[in-house]
């Protein structure tokens, strides 16, 4: 049973810094591992936060229904902040819910305020909902932006034309002192998966498109070319994830015996696969995806050295499932140790994800990455047929491949 607490606290706005990435890298808040050789990120996905304590719950039991609105929505993400006590904070779209948001602006700064007053830095992308309230979809990534502690980006400057709003990328640097102080050690991408499909004849949600791709592969050359190089030069990249809110095609090819978690729901995918999950497999650097969008999914598969992950529903105005929590999903990076005892790159990436129940219960813990991991990768031919239902049984596959991450 979800653990809903009676919030009576007014509806507080939240006084905005402009204050972008750059500025707030400036101040010496860049991203690092923590002495101890952690970094720990929180996801949020699906606040669907409206007007505060005047907008309902939706889904929960009948006992739960008194008193409970939005405000339940920031208690909850308040206590994970205290409990986690992430580095990064990530919240995956639809952060408001426009159509019950009267004002865009006071939503948002409502719905960010315990991630603002924590002082930990942040980062969001959109949802499809984010932009049918009083702002247009680049106004609110602008608004989000100029947020104080968000390291979110309007775009990536370096490039003119690209789709969307909110593409960027964020570097984690090594642990201060270490060799990696000054080379980025995990890599995270932020993409806008769109909200609707503006294409006469394709009905359906929105996609990541061909310029989104361009910049993501370019930038993850970039990338591996830096971390490769000397100082301290490495044989393979750094691991990658990326963040962003509509599942790709590919997350309808899992069923309940190669997946952690759930699934209570179907795959709300775009209508037309655009390919960007053989995008990231060419890459060679991204280890996990991490979604929102269907709410009561909230399982985690492994496709082609890629593990394709749900959140779950964090939101109480999000339609949800009466008795099953709301939850969030945490992503734990570890280092390894060095031949001297210092900090030295990535070792492992867990993840798991905690209930808003009494406990704050934690489940579903899960290896994503590692070096001492061995993939079986099948290389295979993508006929049309199977892309479009999505089978990956249909695939012929002529060679497998025995990869190693080590060293």
């Amino acid at each position: 049973m979800a653990n809903l607490h009676l919030v009576v606290a007014p509806f507080v706005v939240v006084l905005l810094v402009s204050l972008s990435a750059s500025a707030f890298e400036e101040q010496g808040q860049s991203l690092r591992f923590s002495e101890k050789g952690e970094f720990r990120i929180l996801q949020v996905a699906d606040m669907h936060y409206g007007d505060g304590k005047t907008t309902p719950c939706e889904d929960v039991l009948p006992q739960q229904v008194a008193g409970c609105s939005d405000l339940n929505t920031t208690a909850f993400l308040r206590r994970m902040i205290a409990a986690v006590n992430p580095h990064l904070i990530i919240f995956t779209g639809d952060n408001i819910f426009g159509f019950d948001a009267t004002d865009a602006a006071s939503s948002m700064n409502a719905a960010f305020s315990p991630a603002i007053s924590s002082n930990i830095p942040w980062a969001a992308v959109l949802g499809n909902h984010d932009q049918e309230s009083t702002l247009s979809r680049a106004g609110v990534m602008k608004h989000i932006v100029g947020m104080k502690h968000s390291l979110s980006q309007f775009n990536p400057a370096e490039v003119e034309d690209i789709d969307g709003f909110g593409n960027y990328n964020l570097e984690v640097h090594g642990v201060e002192g270490s060799a990696f102080e000054n080379k980025s050690v995990l890599n995270l991408y932020f993409l806008d998966s769109g909200d609707y499909s503006t294409v006469p004849f394709i009905p359906g949600y929105g996609w990541i498109k061909p310029s989104q791709q361009f910049w993501f592969e370019n930038t993850s050359k970039k990338l591996q070319r830096t971390y490769m190089n000397m100082p301290e030069a490495q044989k393979a990249p750094a691991p990658g994830l990326a963040y962003f809110h509509i599942p790709l095609p590919e997350f309808a090819s899992f069923d309940s015996s190669n997946f952690t978690g759930v699934k209570q729901e179907s795959i709300s995918s775009a209508s037309v696969n655009s390919g960007f999950f053989t995008t990231m497999v060419e890459a060679g650097d991204v280890k996990a995806v991490f979604i929102g969008h269907d709410h009561v999914n909230d399982f985690c598969g492994e496709l082609i050295g890629i593990h394709l992950c749900y959140a779950g529903g964090f939101g109480y105005h999000a339609y949800g499932k009466a008795g099953w929590d709301r939850r969030a999903r945490v992503v734990v990076a570890s280092l390894e140790k060095t031949e001297n005892g210092g900090w030295g790159a990535v070792k492992s990436i867990k993840t798991r994800k905690y209930l808003d129940n009494q406990q704050l219960t934690t489940i579903d813990v899960q290896v994503l990455w590692s070096t001492g991991m061995h993939l079986y990768v099948r290389i295979c031919t993508f006929e049309r047929e199977a892309v479009e239902r999505n089978r990956l049984d249909d695939f012929e596959c002529f060679a497998e491949v025995h990869l190693s991450n080590e060293g």
